[in-house]
């Protein structure tokens, strides 16, 4: 009666009052007070016909009424109609969305199974985009607190997919308007946040879930906006997961998945949020910016640019400067300069701003100690307190105040701008007179400031000053090209070297008269070539880019001592002095030619249009043969290090100042090596030590005492340099020569052996001070460039060319491992930059060497033709080639490249190279960069049959038919270098690899833009085509019959390559689970001949005694990443709604069984050899296996009874790898094998935890096995037993005692067996 009476008061309509409540009272409202008289009813007659009757009524009443009805039908209708109550509300919900917080109130206060549960969490998930956004927070805290373990991943899902922030619409409405519609905007935004953080708050399962499903999305068009704020409130949540949010923020953005503009959209109304999201954004930007991958510091530089613009009040300004400071405090010298980087681009955005915060920017100066050249070029300071500091200060200061352009700039004092610029320069050159590396450091800035600004005339003049004293200093004259007779030092003869120009040649350079120790404190040599760049400079720019006015210094020859000391006769006879002075100015000689390239390759470009064509072909002529004696000094000289190791002098400005030290001849360069870390220790056991005095003296004075000692002292006090104590030069002398007997006689016999040094081999010596000289600039590779100027055709090189493209490529190479991201910088030169890359970007890079790529290609294809025909043809073209560059002949030394040699180094330097710069990330941004790479490496013509197996066919000119051809042409390469070299196919094959990782990276970029560029089409099948292909040529290195030397000599102490070879088969083959069985069971025994019964029709030659440690560990490793593999197929698998089918499951199963043999079968080649090494790796990797294993015994027992027989081989067959594995842990307890003994503990509780496991596997589920636990007998590897144990009956009660604690300790592991 009720019911049929409510409709009856449907057309009284209550007013609702201001606030949103009704006006009418309880007592008028006849319809609410008949919906009281409905609720907590005792007993219904009939509650389906009431429910039905009352949701009929339901579908008819006014919209504020059927929102109470709705809110109180869990007081009215019982729970046995709930599911009634579901589908009802169900389809009132697609009808009208604005009923959702009643409902979803309605739902919370029912009491529902799991199944509808279920079905009220997906009705609730699917209006997320249909209900007003005022009712988003609701439904958000609705669904996410009734989430479990089981169902948390899906709703996480569901909310990335449906939930979107809306930003303020951008309409053509009044300004009170919009600032309405944001301030809706921004208070949902606020809800929606606080909703979702509050729900994270309170269950824990949820946060790990969302990690989970974060770092399960692969592709970049998959990640959203949400996916930033939901990290960043896992990351305001709680300490135990920040790390794991920072760590997974960290590798979405390197992978390019989290963009720029979706954190422009998460900080956009950022000021409208509460502060503690400014305190978070700040918090995972500073971790950012302390990353060492620039991707990541790119953002962190953007987060905080935005951060600060978004912010309006003072107090969130200073917080984001106070973090900058933070990071310019830390002394890190990427995340200085990174922090710098993000101030100078607020100076210029927002300088209004900065002007009221201006004393937190002063702060910065209170860092400058720490700072780098680099990040020291970022501000103004004219403090000299510090000598770097102050003269770039005074340079940046120049370079504003003197800038002709800059003509509003007022006067700074009484004075002209441009006169107090020369006073500045003035006192800066006073002040670094007499200390070479800052005075470099002044002449490098000021060279940078004359390229970058056109200075007043008057500073123009004092700068050309300053080079007019060039000619007398460093010049000398020669008559009719003979060296007039000059005093050398220390009776050394002089004899020119190297004359270009012939007699014609006016002048040459002095060097030997420059080495003597009288200038070794401050020697004009040292800042030779910096003042000839300078000089050039002043030349380039009064000649419209022409250096015609010195480009005698170009050919003239060089002073230095007579080639006829150099040879191994003369050479052993001279002094310590003498040999010294001879490197020393080799030394010079050759970074004032490394100089004259930086000078001369300028002026042989395109760009400079004042020099004619026959200029320019004669300087090109000149630095061929200039590069021809810069690589014949600095092997004479890598040659005379290793008989007499000094340390250099250093000519960059960015480091310390070396002092020259004789060594004992007897040594060899790792004395260097030992002796450069001996300063850092040593001034770590003086901070340790302070106040002690070292090696005090009864007769020294106060200030000795108080006189830290310098590096020298250490040397001479350990005698590894001769004592000063005598100023006597003969006597010092006398006694290092004493000293050095016994190496003297023996160097005096091979004194006249002829000596051969090979151009194609590595500098070891010199390399290790190699950062020492004069870097190459990049403009310096368009040597390479340089067109062939001998038509002869008798060989491959008849100009003997590859030996200085191969000096020119090692430079390229090593410039590419500074630029790599993966490159590990020491400790001593972290602080330094880059050789040859002061203020150069990776993109200005790749601009300047572009146009090399071609000269790459033609002389590596100059390199495989010469390794294909295989002989040693050609030899004297490098002689006559020396003989006309001017190098001098030495006596009884022979200075030659050898081609196959010389091949096989540009083969092998080429193919790392192309690697490298195909995955260095600013490449893959240019796409024309990357197009001519690829272009350059093309074969003369690509089939169609080179692409059978694939459905899309590449087209030509498309990215994918260019990484296509370069692969094919590596191919053909791969072919040629595995029948010459095992070596040199591992660096193709390792190259190939290179190139798909290049492949999968550039596909990944194409598909987040969406394929803007008709470049970048890209087809998804390219990728597993050719990893197919790279597995199979990983294959065929493995088994191709090479030189066992080749393989095994080389690879005994560095299995590195192997390794890789191995991982990228096992990698990229069909199943790596039937490969590893197929190893493990046949080949691997079969192959593993003794080292005295070396087998020649094995089928993998690289398997060797000397190799085989490296593919015993291998094998373990990659066997537990497929196992782990298929630990993420069964959880994928169990989470399907569908359920896993039987033939997966069996599937599965047997591919668990191939692991579990695998691991039984490695494990028990232990019992056939005795290598500790092997064992170390079986008990390490056995322990690890198991761990892992036991992360499928949920899997395993649920599906116990349908697979018993199966589950039950895969207990019994592991435990005969357990078993060896205790013996291996008891006999290495019993030897004292500290290799394995460390790895023990580990392993012993991942198989304590197995056979628990085994245990409540057998007991929960009946199997009609039994199950018994003992201890196992104590056994060697070969099964014998073994009496480990003797208990004597005359022992004492303590004796007895010690022995139980014992046997307990040493106890084996506990047996288990079901059977």
């Amino acid at each position: 009666m009720l019911l049929e009476k409510l409709p009856e008061f449907f057309d009284v309509d209550p007013l609702v009052s201001a606030r949103g409540s009704y006006s009418l009272h309880l007592d008028e409202d006849v319809a609410r007070l008949i919906l009281n008289q409905l609720r907590w009813l005792d007993f219904l007659v009939d509650s389906e016909a009431f429910a039905e009757k009352l949701l009929q009524v339901l579908t008819i009443c006014p919209h504020h009424l059927k929102k109470e009805i709705i809110g109180s039908l869990p007081e009215i209708v019982g729970d046995q109609n709930n599911k009634t109550l579901v589908n009802s509300l169900q389809q009132m919900l697609q009808e009208d969305s604005s009923i959702i917080v009643p409902v979803l109130d309605s739902f919370s206060n029912l009491n529902l199974d799991d199944l509808l549960q279920e079905q009220v969490i997906m009705i609730a998930l699917s209006c997320i985009r249909t209900i007003d956004t005022e009712h988003i927070p609701y439904l958000l805290r609705f669904v996410l607190l009734s989430a479990k373990a089981s169902n948390a991943r899906r709703i996480i899902s569901q909310i990335r997919e449906q939930l979107k922030f809306v930003e303020a619409p951008h309409l053509p409405t009044s300004q009170h308007s919009k600032s309405k519609e944001k301030s809706i905007v921004d208070n949902s935004k606020a809800l929606i946040l606080d909703a979702l953080r509050s729900s994270l708050h309170f269950n824990n399962i949820l946060c790990m879930e969302l990690l989970k499903e974060l770092k399960s999305l692969e592709e970049a068009r998959e990640h959203k906006v949400v996916d930033i704020w939901l990290l960043t409130l896992v990351f305001m949540n709680g300490e135990s997961l920040r790390k794991s949010v920072e760590k997974l923020f960290k590798k979405k953005i390197i992978e390019g998945c989290l963009q720029d503009h979706m954190f422009d959209q998460c900080i956009l109304s950022i000021k409208d949020l509460p502060k503690d999201y400014l305190a978070t954004f700040l918090s995972l930007s500073a971790y950012l910016l302390a990353c060492k991958e620039q991707r990541a510091q790119e953002v962190g530089v953007h987060i905080y640019i935005l951060l600060f613009e978004e912010s309006s009040d003072a107090f969130s300004r200073q917080e984001v400067l106070g973090a900058l400071l933070t990071h310019v405090g830390s002394g890190v010298c990427h995340e200085v300069s990174a922090a710098l980087d993000t101030v100078v681009k607020l100076a210029s955005r927002k300088s209004q701003e900065l002007t009221s915060l201006s004393s937190h920017l002063t702060g910065i100066l209170d860092y400058l100690e720490v700072f780098n050249v680099e990040s020291l070029h970022k501000i103004n300071n004219s403090d000299l307190l510090y000598k770097k500091m102050g003269l770039i200060g005074v340079l940046k200061i120049v370079s504003y105040i003197a800038d002709t352009n800059n003509v509003s700039l007022p006067p700074l004092s009484h004075r002209s701008n441009y006169e107090e610029a020369v006073e500045l320069l003035k006192l800066s050159l006073d002040s670094c007179k007499q200390l070479p590396l800052p005075l470099i450091l002044f002449y490098e800035e000021l060279v940078t400031t004359l390229q970058n600004r056109s200075l007043h005339p008057a500073v123009m003049e004092w700068v050309g000053k300053q080079v007019l004293e060039f000619e007398s200093i460093y010049l000398s004259d020669i008559d009719s090209g003979n060296l007039i007779v000059q005093d050398m030092p220390y009776g050394l003869e002089g004899e020119l070297w190297m004359n270009l120009d012939g007699d014609i040649s006016p002048v040459c350079l002095n060097i030997v008269p420059l080495v003597s120790p009288l200038f070794r404190s401050s020697s004009p040599l040292q800042i030779l070539p910096t003042k000839f760049v300078l000089l050039s400079v002043v030349e380039r720019i009064a000649n419209q880019g022409s250096l015609g006015g010195i480009d005698a210094l170009l050919g003239c020859p060089f002073n230095l001592p007579s080639s006829k000391l150099l040879s191994g006769i003369l050479w052993q006879p001279l002094t310590v002095k003498q040999k010294q002075i001879c490197i020393l100015s080799l030394y010079y000689a050759a970074n004032w030619i490394r100089e004259l390239l930086n000078v001369f390759s300028t002026q042989v470009g395109n760009e400079c249009e004042t020099i004619s064509q026959a200029t320019k072909e004669d300087i090109v002529l000149k630095l061929l043969k200039r590069l021809r004696n810069l690589v014949f000094i600095e092997y004479l000289l890598d040659n005379f290090l290793k008989q007499h190791p000094i340390l250099l002098p250093d000519f960059c400005p960015h480091s310390d100042l070396s002092p020259v030290v004789e060594f004992d001849s007897v040594g060899d360069l790792e004395k260097i090596s030992q002796h450069l870390k001996g300063g850092e220790i040593l001034s770590r056991n003086q901070k340790k030590h302070k106040g002690k005095s070292l090696t005090p003296s009864a007769s020294s004075n106060a200030e000795e005492k108080l006189k830290q000692p310098t590096l020298v002292d250490v040397w001479r006090k350990a005698r590894s340099i001769p004592s000063q104590g005598t100023p006597d030069e003969d006597a010092s002398v006398a006694s290092l020569k004493t000293k050095q007997s016994a190496s003297e006689e023996s160097h005096a016999e091979k004194s006249n052996m002829p000596l051969d040094i090979e151009i194609s081999a590595p500098l070891k010596c010199l390399d290790a001070q190699k950062h020492k000289f004069r870097p190459l600039p990049v403009d310096c590779l368009s040597i390479l460039a340089c067109p062939e100027n001998n038509q002869s055709s008798c060989c491959a090189d008849p100009s003997a060319e590859l030996p200085l493209h191969l000096y020119l490529l090692r430079d390229l190479h090593k410039k590419l491992d500074l630029l790599s991201p993966t490159r590990k910088q020491t400790l001593a030169r972290s602080f330094s930059a880059p050789s040859g890359f002061m203020g150069m970007k990776l993109t200005e890079f790749f601009s300047r060497i572009r146009s090399l790529f071609l000269y790459l290609r033609r002389n590596f294809d100059r390199a495989v033709h010469i390794l294909g025909e295989g002989a040693e043809i050609c030899q004297e073209h490098w002689i006559t080639q020396s003989s006309l560059a001017a190098n001098p002949e030495i006596v009884n030394t022979c200075v030659s490249a050898s081609p196959i040699l010389t091949s096989v180094s540009v083969f092998k330097e080429t193919v790392l190279c192309f690697g490298k710069m195909l995955n260095l990330p600013d490449l893959l941004k240019e796409n024309s960069t990357l197009l001519d790479l690829l272009k350059a490496f093309q074969p003369t013509e690509i089939s169609e049959c080179l692409f059978q197996g694939m459905q899309l066919i590449p087209s030509p000119g498309s990215m994918d038919y260019l990484y296509s051809g370069a692969y094919f042409f590596l191919e053909s390469v791969f072919d040629v270098a595995i029948n010459f070299s095992f070596t040199l196919a591992s660096e193709v094959l390792l190259t190939l690899e290179s190139m798909v990782t290049s492949m999968h990276t550039f596909l990944t970029k194409c598909l987040s833009e969406n394929g803007k560029d008709p470049h970048t089409r890209f087809s998804k099948e390219i990728i597993p085509f050719f990893r197919n292909k790279l597995g199979s040529y990983a294959h065929k290195l493995l088994t191709h019959k090479c030189d066992r030397d080749d393989v095994g000599g080389s690879l005994k102490t560095k299995g590195e390559m192997i390794q890789k070879i191995l991982r990228l088969y096992l990698g990229n083959c069909q199943s790596a689970s039937d490969t590893l069985n197929d190893l493990a069971s046949s080949i691997f025994p079969q192959d593993l001949p003794s080292a005295n019964t070396m087998e020649d029709g094995s089928t993998f030659p690289s398997l060797c005694p000397a190799t085989m440690s490296v593919w015993y560990r291998v094998m373990h490793e990659e066997n537990i990443s497929a196992l782990n593999n298929l630990v993420k197929e069964i959880s994928q698998l169990e989470k399907s709604r569908g359920g896993a089918k039987v033939e997966d499951i069996q599937r599965l199963l047997n591919k668990i069984l191939q692991s579990v043999n695998v691991v039984v079968t490695l494990v028990n080649m232990c019992r056939n050899n005795d290598k500790v090494s092997i064992h170390a790796v079986a008990v390490k990797y056995g322990g690890k296996f198991i761990d892992t294993f036991l992360k499928v015994f949920d899997f395993l027992e649920a599906r116990f009874q349908m697979h018993k027989d199966l589950i039950l081989s895969l207990i019994k067959e592991l435990q005969k790898a357990t078993k060896t594995i205790q013996t291996l842990c008891s006999e290495a307890k019993g030897s004292k094998q500290t290799a394995i003994t460390g790895k023990i503990p580990m392993t012993k509780r991942a198989m304590e935890r197995f056979l628990f496991h085994v245990k409540a596997l057998l007991c929960k589920t009946p199997s009609g096995c039994s199950f018994w636990m003992g201890n196992l007998k104590h056994k060697d590897l070969m099964g014998q037993v073994v009496s480990s144990q003797a208990y004597l009956d005359d022992q004492s009660d303590e004796t007895n005692e010690n022995l139980a604690e014992a046997i307990a300790e040493d106890q084996p592991m506990n047996d288990v067996s079901p059977e």
